[in-house]
């Protein structure tokens, strides 16, 4: 966990009264709407279908129990008993009164939380690994490195009026669970063949309109070049990026437009002014953010206690969820522990005021005191004594986030869509609802093997429906909801786009659809361990256009 100084408690007070302020003259009329739609949006404060709607930070994804704890209050106190964790490691809150915000806002501030920076076109909240710091696959800690990035660019003068939003990620992991080829800037930390750290640097990312993935154009960056390699880029992207038309001022438009060679020019001659200067990172300036993280005192322990194995032979209920939601921790005797908040029938990503405070109280007893948010829209406990497992599990249970579904077709990630959002064209959780009840069966949901169903309600795709193996994007046609369908796509280390199979569905026929693909996929697989992503790489889209529309021609 980072550790707030005096400046930074300082800093979050004074925003707080400023918004207060500025909250009081919208409602007493000496702002207009549009005059206060730009300080609240650097506040990460939206108005949508039905009321404002607040988007908190959730640094990295790491929280901690009194921060969760904090989040359950305002769900109980400001809003309706809930809250929903986005794609972003964010949380939003979708019925807080406007009068209501400055006080929501103060309560969270007094416990290390704020907006700011979580909307407008800024640089967002800096994503990473749920696993950072905990996952033996990495070789060291990003969360830091976004932390030295966050601390950066938040407010940044240069830096706070972009073209457009700006999403950076950051993985250290060979296998990426930060999805980082989907950013504006997507940061891969790896060791070159004479084994020092550095960063392979990638641009352009970004789903929306029109999906790219980001192209590398710094195969390796040493460390200490950073924060100035990433101020060359945003300089190019600022001087560049379009400012006439919403839909071509991402910085993946400018990329595509002069080409990712060119880009890498502007940006290495733009560096080339800077790499030297201030923004060099000194060992020192590292270690010291370093030593703001406070990491847990770790027991003595051994791996798979004996209590452990036993109940993993005997439980089969235990054991199910124990292979579907616990990792290896990088420290003996400890293990990661996977929460679904996708349960049959639930809106994907949220959970309740009561789930919240409880998950805090399990936390402090089983996981030192942390909790992780994925961009998966699940939780983590990330350090649970292998020993504690079973006792875990049951209070897990208790609360209904210990679904084995992660990574099955269930485990569903869905922006809010049109019950919520004023951009979306069509529903997004009812599906999502839908079809958690057709894949309820574990048993059938396994055979199908890892299944990552993505839905998005409209084409800025919050669902990330574009590197779902079976991605869904409402639309309108006529004034009614359809449907688009790809499959193919994957958001990993291995990140690629999916592909349409065919014409947009009608809202009645979207699950069916869903339903037809997973059966072609298991009539067209070779092996029963032949993963869904396999067979479509394997075969191409059309075996399954063919079983879908052949399907719909003959009802």
């Amino acid at each position: 966990m980072y550790v707030y100084d005096e400046f930074d408690w300082a800093f979050l007070e004074q925003r707080v009264a400023e918004f207060r302020d500025q909250v009081r003259r919208r409602l007493a009329g000496e702002l207009t709407e549009d005059e206060f739609k730009l300080l609240r949006l650097l506040n990460g404060v939206y108005l949508q279908l039905h009321a404002y709607m607040l988007r908190i930070g959730i640094p990295y994804g790491t929280l901690s129990s009194e921060q969760l704890r904090a989040l359950a209050h305002v769900a109980r106190t400001y809003d309706r008993g809930y809250g929903h964790f986005t794609t972003r490691q964010n949380i939003q809150f979708h019925w807080i009164k406007l009068e209501q915000l400055p006080d929501a806002m103060g309560y969270l501030a007094q416990h290390r939380l704020h907006g700011i920076q979580t909307s407008g076109n800024s640089i967002r909240n800096v994503t990473t690994d749920q696993w950072a710091g905990v996952t033996p696959e990495e070789i060291e800690d990003p969360r830091i490195w976004a932390e030295l990035i966050r601390q950066h660019t938040t407010l940044h003068p240069e830096f706070s009026f972009l073209p457009r939003k700006f999403k950076i990620a950051i993985t250290a992991s060979a296998h990426d669970r930060a999805a980082i080829k989907i950013h504006d800037i997507s940061l891969r930390l790896y060791r070159n063949a004479e084994g020092e750290a550095g960063f392979e640097v990638g641009v352009g990312g970004g789903l929306g309109r029109i999906p790219y993935l980001a192209q590398t154009i710094k195969p390796f960056l040493p460390r200490r070049d950073l924060l100035s390699y990433i101020e060359a880029i945003l300089r190019v992207y600022n001087q560049y990026g379009r400012r006439d038309n919403i839909h071509k001022a991402r910085i993946k438009i400018l990329v595509h437009q002069i080409g990712v060679e060119k880009f890498a020019e502007e940006v290495e001659a733009e560096w080339q002014t800077i790499r030297d200067g201030p923004l060099a990172l000194e060992p020192s300036v590292v270690a010291e953010i370093a030593t703001r993280f406070r990491y847990p005192a770790y027991e003595t322990l051994v791996d798979n206690p004996d209590a452990l194995t036993s109940a993993r032979l005997t439980d089969r209920a235990f054991a199910t969820w124990f292979n579907a939601c616990v990792n290896r921790h990088k420290v003996r005797g400890y293990a990661i522990v996977t929460l679904s908040l996708k349960p049959e029938g639930g809106t994907p990503g949220d959970a309740t005021a009561e789930q919240m405070d409880a998950i805090a109280d399990l936390a402090d007893r089983y996981s030192c005191g942390e909790i992780r948010v994925g961009h998966e829209q699940n939780l983590v406990l990330p350090n649970v004594r292998q020993r504690d497992l079973v006792e875990l599990w049951r209070a897990l249970d208790a609360i209904g986030v210990a679904l084995p579904n992660i990574n099955l077709a269930s485990d569903i990630i869905a922006c809010p869509g049109l019950d919520y959002c004023s951009l979306a064209n069509a529903r997004s959780i009812p599906v999502a609802q839908e079809l958690t009840r057709r894949f309820r069966d574990l048993d059938v949901a396994r055979n199908l093997g890892r299944l990552h169903i993505n839905i998005s309600g409209c084409i800025n795709a919050c669902g990330h429906h574009h590197v779902g193996h079976i991605g869904i994007l409402g639309v309108e046609k006529n004034g009614e909801e359809f449907y688009q369908v790809t499959i193919g796509g994957r958001a990993d280390e291995k990140a690629e786009l999916g592909a349409l199979i065919g014409p947009a569905v009608p809202y009645a026929d979207v699950a069916n659809v869903v339903e037809d693909i997973a059966a072609a996929y298991l009539e067209l697989r070779e092996r029963s361990d032949e993963l869904f992503i396999d067979t479509v790489k394997r075969l191409g889209v059309e075996p399954f256009r063919e079983r879908v529309y052949a399907t719909r021609q003959a009802g």
